[in-house]
């Protein structure tokens, strides 16, 4: 056991843990994160273990010390990174090939996470939480002016905040001694775009610079309109061609979610370019290569 994380964990599995995220796994396969979160089961403390798998989600829990060697094992052999969420502090562990660790903390006066709930069966814990009055969600037709989700809108609201729990992830990627620079190509309406800048900006107190990038002009007008509304001076979005876009000379992450033809590969080609630190890529349809095949007996599928 290193001795490091042992001390670190003995520190922190305690009633003030808010949660563990273990993530970025060595090897592509169905686990992609594991959160540990304190929960009471009939009045006994209990560390509860999420898996991610796929599409599925598995409970199990486990007593402090069983979930210290749990995450010894995760760390030398699974995943690449464990960050610690805890009233008094914040850690972040790295495990390189060696499963030799790498361990930052930093003590936390007041904590910028919600209140810790031990229940067992608690609600979800949105990121951007029902009840509070978010403008951006406001204008773009999710929430009420008195902070409620419109119903018809739920699912937009619950993909949102899906979303966001992938920012959440790789935040200790991104830089905290200078700006963070951030493109959205093929941005559309900007739900995610302004998520991020929130998220990141207002929830995170973090210094970001966002460029958002489409090619229709009413929907990045209307985007602008929005964000100088807000005061969000550092988030601007232009219209105009990811094939064509020179504005940047690097940037720490590049969002391209949906982006036409071959739009996701220029946009690859220019985070890759820039060295982006992080690349959150949804591929769309490919026209271009669609049109390409010749296969006749593929005709009815393409």
């Amino acid at each position: 056991m290193d001795t490091k994380l042992k001390s670190l964990l003995d520190k922190t599995l305690d009633r003030g843990l808010y949660q563990i995220i273990i993530s970025n796994p060595r090897k592509r396969g169905e686990v992609s994160k594991i959160k540990i979160r304190p929960i009471l089961i009939k009045g006994e403390y209990m560390l509860q273990e999420t898996t991610y798998q796929g599409k599925k989600v598995f409970h199990k829990n486990y007593e402090a010390q069983e979930i210290i060697t749990k995450i010894e094992n995760y760390l030398s052999t699974d995943f690449k990174q464990c960050e610690i969420e805890h009233t008094n502090m914040r850690a972040v562990i790295f495990s390189n090939r060696k499963g030799e660790l790498s361990i930052k903390t930093k003590s936390m006066e007041i904590p910028d996470f919600p209140k810790i709930s031990l229940s067992h069966n608690r609600v979800k814990n949105h990121i951007l939480k029902e009840g509070n009055v978010i403008p951006f969600l406001i204008d773009l037709g999710v929430q009420t002016s008195e902070g409620k989700i419109i119903r018809a809108r739920y699912d937009k609201y619950k993909q949102i905040n899906r979303f966001l729990e992938f920012i959440e992830d790789i935040v200790p990627a991104l830089p905290k001694d200078r700006t963070v620079r951030i493109v959205d190509f093929g941005c559309g309406k900007s739900y995610l775009t302004f998520a991020i800048y929130y998220y990141l900006h207002e929830l995170k107190g973090m210094d970001v610079e966002i460029t958002g990038l489409d090619l229709k002009e009413d929907v990045i007008e209307h985007c602008n309109e929005l964000s100088q509304k807000y005061g969000y001076d550092k988030l601007n979005f232009i219209r105009g061609d990811i094939a064509e876009y020179e504005g940047l000379m690097e940037a720490d992450m590049v969002v391209t979610l949906h982006a036409c033809d071959t739009a996701t590969d220029y946009a690859l080609a220019k985070a890759v370019r820039w060295k982006a630190k992080v690349i959150l890529s949804v591929p769309c349809c490919q026209h271009e290569i669609n049109k390409q095949i010749n296969a006749p007996a593929l005709d009815s599928v393409l």
